[in-house]
């Protein structure tokens, strides 16, 4: 059953092939086997599992059911569950308890869909390896030594291996297509305000977006109708109509223009990466697409840029884990100013401290100016580049990262190194638009991951051009030999 589209297994339930019941078991089953050499989930919801999918039957039965009634689902750890831990990867809530669900999860909740547990992630979202979490390192299911990348590793990890068939992560600068393209599935990071962010604990605020992990682009589709639309408890979500993402899926690319960017293929990406990402150049071709050499010449600034505004914002999202109110306090404080210093210096990691206070830094008197401010208006002409390529193109195709995972441990004391794992997806943050990866071939039995980026709002035309490769390609069915059976 592991192995079955969204498509499949729903007509299964429906045709009564198996029962959710069944179904969600045999998931839980795997999780138990497998986590273990993975460590891809934090928490394991199994007694409101079961529950939750003898419910789903009660819907198929009476004919109410939609495409994922039923279907098991693994939430990144970032989505406030009501009743359920909510960690974020961080020592600072391991004893959080949320009071509430997050809108993406009551969404899912109302369409069916039966949540098997919490998947592992870098502190806070920050990370590109999945090492900086309090819980540990989640491992890559091709090879156990190598990073599933991050911070949506665990998501990731758990869809690669079969542990869920889909699953929910969160993209600030490349958090769900990297580890995507690490793992071999494929990842969506929709247009900035498509899913609501009520209930996805921030980390910078005007980069943060919620997406779906699955095997393929026709069951992201599925699973980004479900996530999709207009929320009032968020400000920042868009109130636009939402297609049905499933319906445009098998459009012709005949005539159809796709940019290649040339500073996506200079120095510093590996050789076997750009003959993959140039084997599906080709397979674009024979669909009918035509291919046109484009520019984004401040791509080389989009890092630096990044790395200035989400610190920032996450100096300002992250002063409430101050040991007060809820989360980790440290123990007999002797005052106010002792309860705030220790419970954040005992609670956050390396990584996230350094990211405060690099945030806190730029944003201090004599400095904004000169950082924060320089960094938002070169953020603005990083949108205008895209602006103007898509005046000429109708996708932009790049490879989703420079290289195939690094071994765990190989870029913990070199965070520039790691910090250039997410050089080809972060400009697609800065600029709001929304971006795919989706599994391009191999390296050295390691995935090598392909980058659609589409104009704000074309989630449905990212879907259609990822949906076309996969109908001429195997490698998004491609399961690790361990997890297969």
């Amino acid at each position: 059953m592991h192995n079955l589209s969204i498509n499949d297994l729903a007509r299964g339930l429906r045709e009564k092939h198996f029962s959710s019941a069944e179904l969600t078991e045999h998931f839980l089953k795997r999780i138990k086997q497998f986590n273990p050499k993975l460590n891809a989930f934090i928490t394991i919801t199994e007694t409101a599992a079961i529950k939750a999918a003898k419910e789903a039957d009660h819907k198929l039965a009476t004919k109410e059911a939609g495409p994922l009634t039923g279907i098991p689902i693994a939430h990144k750890d970032i989505f406030c569950t009501d009743g359920i831990k909510t960690s974020c990867g961080s020592k600072i809530l391991d004893n959080f308890i949320a009071p509430y669900d997050a809108t993406v999860v009551q969404q899912l909740k109302q369409a069916g869909a039966v949540l098997v547990g919490k998947t592992n992630m870098d502190e806070f979202a920050m990370g590109s390896s999945n090492e900086t979490s309090y819980y540990g390192p989640v491992h890559n299911p091709w090879d156990h030594d190598y990073v599933p990348g991050g911070s949506s590793g665990g998501s990731a990890a758990a869809v690669a291996a079969r542990l869920a068939p889909l699953a929910t992560g969160t993209d600030t600068g490349g958090s769900i297509r990297q580890p995507a393209a690490l793992t071999g599935i494929t990842g969506l990071k929709p247009t900035y305000g498509r899913v609501s962010r009520y209930g996805m604990i921030a980390f910078a605020s005007s980069l943060d977006q919620g997406g779906p992990f699955a095997s393929s682009a026709e069951d992201c589709a599925h699973l980004l109708n479900a996530m999709s639309g207009f929320d009032d408890k968020d400000s920042t979500s868009v109130n636009i109509a939402v297609p049905d993402y499933t319906a445009s899926l098998n459009q012709s690319l005949k005539g159809k223009r796709i940019g290649l960017p040339k500073e996506y293929f200079g120095d510093g990406l590996n050789a076997e990466v750009a003959a993959r990402i140039q084997d599906a150049i080709r397979a674009y071709e024979k669909l009918g697409a035509t291919i046109k050499e484009i520019s984004l010449p401040n791509t080389g600034l989009s890092v630096p840029v990044y790395y200035v505004i989400a610190p920032a914002e996450c100096s300002s999202n992250l002063a409430r884990y101050d040991g007060v109110r809820y989360g980790y306090r440290c123990d007999k404080p002797k005052d106010l100013e002792d309860l705030y210093k220790r419970s954040r210096s005992e609670g956050f990691g390396n990584e996230v401290k350094r990211r405060i206070m690099i945030g806190t830094y730029v944003l201090s008197a004599g400095y904004y100016d000169a950082f924060y401010i320089k960094a938002q208006k070169i953020r603005r002409l990083i949108c205008n580049d895209f602006i103007n390529a898509f005046k000429e193109v109708d996708i932009i195709l790049s490879p989703s990262t420079p290289a195939p995972a690094f071994k765990i441990g190989e870029k913990t004391s070199d965070p520039i190194s790691m910090y250039l794992s997410d050089i080809y997806t972060i400009a697609i943050n800065l600029a709001g638009l929304p971006g795919i990866s989706v599994p391009a071939g191999f390296v050295n039995g390691l995935p090598v991951g392909m980058q659609l980026i589409g104009n704000l709002f074309a989630e449905a035309t990212l879907l259609n051009f990822a949906h076309a490769y996969q109908t001429v390609t195997d490698w998004h069915r491609t399961i690790p030999q361990e997890f297969a059976s």
